[in-house]
């Protein structure tokens, strides 16, 4: 098969690392992967680009000027027509919706993977009613957790074309990186607290910085980095100095050397309120990094309570602090977690398995298609 692997990025975040992962992974099968990324010259976000190009993937840019551009679904078109794509696979709402539009009337299988659920921003909801329309199109849809497809089925689409398929790493990745960020950042001794992630609404960045200040009031050495981009980077950065963090803190933006970054981190804090399935949390445990994080969404897929990782309620900040705390204190405890978290991502969440699984739905979304072309 040729995958046409579409999507709308502002950074590099979890859907963004789902899309490379499985490109990647699907090629090894012996398939041929495209990455498609629209490319809005007036907010240009090219790091996943950047990404496939460096894991040698063929990448299309898709010129967009705006909401809605007819001039990229002919980019698309000629994409699909000069590739001979077998499977246009979309990640999100834009890519659905300029996907189905290139794809009308041509012999190629519709694929989109749901991320999350919509936001509550009017905006998104605007977007997530469209794209509740345009799905009823595709002939395959994935849910990457239960809470995405209870809203999938929830929305009428057809069950036989709705799959749940968690999302999957590429453990040997990171496999002995080294801890580079630390000289890099003047590091040496400190135990570092590690958020990787978007740094937005709904991440819980405020209930860290929180937590940060109790523990760093006996831990002087402690600190606290922050890795990613996003809407409330300024806003976080403003409340740790607040708090009295603005020494021990570190904002690094995004970073292109993830595996290195989380060879240096002492545990990994995810404490949002809504998510998925993160590849954040996936990504520490292949790294064999102990993690916390919040009780939401299928974090518990993922995170076992005292066995691959610790589970804290949502906003919950003396539990936050006393969970990062147990794992900074308990060096055992700290490794078991680690050990078991690498062990259980190996055997339920690697490329390899997720490939295979996606090949099916491949299959699947192309027989459905010839069916309903020949109808």
């Amino acid at each position: 098969m040729t995958i046409l692997q579409l999507i709308s990025s502002e950074g590099l975040y979890g859907a963004e690392s789902l899309l490379l992962t499985l490109a990647g992974a699907v090629t090894r099968l012996g398939h041929k992967c495209l990455v498609g990324v629209f490319h809005d010259a007036r907010n240009a976000h090219l790091e996943v680009a950047q990404r496939a190009v460096e894991k040698r993937l063929p990448v299309r840019f898709i010129p967009c000027g705006g909401r809605w551009d007819w001039k990229a679904v002919g980019t698309i078109r000629t994409v699909l027509e000069q590739e001979q794509v077998s499977v246009l696979h979309a990640h999100g709402y834009k890519a659905d919706l300029y996907g189905c539009a290139a794809a009308w009337g041509r012999q190629v299988a519709l694929v989109s993977t749901c991320h999350n659920w919509p936001s509550r921003h009017p905006l998104m909801r605007a977007y997530a009613a469209m794209d509740r329309v345009t799905l009823r199109a595709f002939d395959g849809i994935v849910a990457v957790s239960e809470p995405v497809e209870t809203v999938l089925r929830r929305w009428g689409l057809p069950a036989d074309r709705v799959r749940r398929l968690a999302n999957g790493v590429e453990v040997e990745r990171f496999r002995d990186a080294k801890p580079t960020i630390r000289p890099e950042l003047g590091f040496g001794s400190e135990r570092l607290v590690g958020f990787v992630g978007r740094l937005a609404a709904g991440k819980g960045g405020e209930m860290l910085l929180q937590a940060a200040q109790h523990i760093c009031l006996d831990r002087p050495k402690t600190k606290f980095i922050f890795v990613g981009d996003g809407p409330l980077r300024t806003e976080w950065e403003a409340l740790a100095g607040r708090l009295g963090l603005a020494s021990r803190t570190v904002f690094t933006g995004t970073r292109s050397d993830m595996p290195e970054v989380y060879a240096a981190l002492d545990v990994v804090v995810l404490p949002s309120f809504d998510e998925a399935v993160p590849m954040c949390l996936l990504e520490a445990m292949a790294a064999r990094k102990p993690v916390v994080a919040t009780r939401v969404g299928s974090v518990d897929k993922i995170v076992i309570p005292e066995r691959t990782g610790l589970l804290v309620e949502p906003g919950d900040v003396e539990g936050l602090e006393r969970a990062i705390r147990r794992v900074l204190d308990n060096a055992a405890l700290a490794g078991r977690l680690a050990r078991n978290g690498h062990a259980h991502v190996t055997r339920e969440f690697s490329s390899g398995s997720l490939a295979m699984r996606y090949a099916e739905v491949y299959e699947q979304a192309l027989d459905h298609c010839e069916c309903r072309r020949r109808s």
